[in-house]
């Protein structure tokens, strides 16, 4: 085998009959060039929503093992379309699913881990000079159930694929040129950074970006793999991810970043004891409810108010349990509100200076934008803030911290000589 590129196509790059012979063409220029190629597409735009749709309308229950099956379907049709199309233009290719690749996952339907990759069947059909196209989102378990690896799961594929071939990178191809300083949709003169470390992409798509899922770079960390982000509509260069370069300077703030998909509940009024919050986050837990921001007031009179914030659609039940909980701490009140976005600054060059915070309180401040909660880590600060303010903070920060002129991140990475074993 040759130099090994993996590339992947989303949903609206592969949503209609002409985009996916667009993408063929594109694809059959890069084998020209003498790279060996393996694509791993998405199912088409809006396919998964309607494949759920169906089994809804048989049951407001379906077992997940059914339901994986059913999802896998839609990759599978985009997989074999584009290498219909691949062969309709003369370039040689193979269709594979998750099971022919030999992705291994756990037992846990619609949101199975990767454990393995064989990729043998792969290189074999690489050495007869066939571009290989696989179905992604999916693969097999220990019992040979079909399998699906949940949100961003084919970004996730391509990346331990391009892992378990040595490849020598693997390019997420998508509907925006790379990775924004901000959302360009709010911010105008949001400028695209031409690197980023893998730290920074991890806050980023932690805290909204939409770009890359979280488990995609995690993986891509992981194993040393550098990642593009680049158009799946032109040449222009896309947005190198990778291990940061120590020998450059960082900007202080790469990027603004919003999550409308929040909501806060507060527990006010509780005994201020040891075991309270222990007995209410243990719930949310249990319930596989993920919290992100707490913060517990000082006591006042033996008593205390705890807030902490969750993703919009686990609203209801966290909820649910804290409410369950409730008959034991016996609170005097519980309310929610889910009119609410966190903004988020993020940048590596945050660690060696002084003052970022501050700046960012004092912005919103002077916007008259009131901070109702506060979260920090070594390379991002985040505010939880009314969402009526969304796009006034993003466009008003970027201004602040002067990211349409800042100097872009400068990041270097190769990719490590290893088999995937995760």
């Amino acid at each position: 085998m040759g130099k090994v590129i993996v590339q992947k196509y989303g949903g609206t790059s592969v949503g209609s009959i002409d985009k996916i012979k667009r993408v063929a063409e594109r694809i059959a220029e890069i084998r020209k060039s003498g790279n060996d190629v393996v694509v791993v597409v998405s199912a088409m735009a809006g396919q998964t929503d309607q494949l759920l749709q169906l089994a809804w309308q048989i049951s407001d229950h379906p077992k997940q093992r059914e339901v994986d099956l059913l999802l896998s379907s839609g990759e599978r049709i985009s997989c074999a379309l584009l290498t219909i199309a691949l062969n309709a233009v003369g370039c040689e290719a193979v269709s594979m699913t998750g099971r022919q690749i030999g992705l291994q996952t756990d037992n846990t339907h619609t949101r199975a881990r990767i454990k393995q990759i064989d990729g043998g069947l792969c290189k074999r059909y690489l050495e007869e000079q066939k571009v290989v196209v696989v179905a992604g989102f999916q693969g097999i378990n220990e019992h040979g159930d079909v399998t699906t690896l949940g949100r961003g799961g084919s970004d996730t594929s391509a990346v331990a694929l391009a892992v378990a071939l040595n490849a020598e990178q693997c390019e997420i191809c998508t509907d925006v040129d790379g990775v924004f300083t901000a959302d360009p949709r709010i911010v105008p003169d949001a400028r695209k950074l031409s690197t980023i470390s893998y730290d920074e992409m991890l806050e980023m798509s932690g805290l909204g970006a939409k770009v890359l899922q979280l488990r995609c770079v995690e993986f891509a960390k992981k194993f040393n793999m550098p990642l593009i982000v680049r158009s799946s509509y032109n040449n222009k260069p896309g947005t190198l991810i990778s291990r940061e370069d120590p020998k450059m300077e960082q900007p202080v703030v790469s990027g603004i970043m919003y999550d409308k998909n929040q909501a806060k509940i507060t527990v006010k009024g509780v005994p201020d004891q040891p075991g309270i919050a222990a007995k209410l986050f243990n719930a949310l837990a249990s319930a596989s409810v993920s919290v992100d921001m707490i913060i517990q007031n000082i006591s006042e009179e033996g008593h205390t108010d705890i807030s902490f914030t969750v993703t919009t659609e686990h609203l209801k039940d966290a909820m649910a349990e804290v409410n369950k909980v409730n008959e034991e701490i016996k609170a005097e009140k519980i309310t929610q509100d889910a009119g609410i976005s966190k903004i988020s600054i993020v940048g590596a060059g945050m660690r060696s200076h002084s003052g970022i915070a501050a700046r960012m309180f004092e912005t919103l401040s002077r916007e008259n934008i009131n901070i109702l909660m506060i979260s920090t880590s070594e390379i991002k600060v985040s505010c939880i803030i009314d969402e009526k303010y969304t796009e006034q903070a993003t466009r008003t920060l970027h201004e602040a911290f002067d990211m349409k002129t800042a100097p872009v991140a400068n990041a270097e990475g190769n990719p490590q000589d290893s088999k995937i074993k995760v």
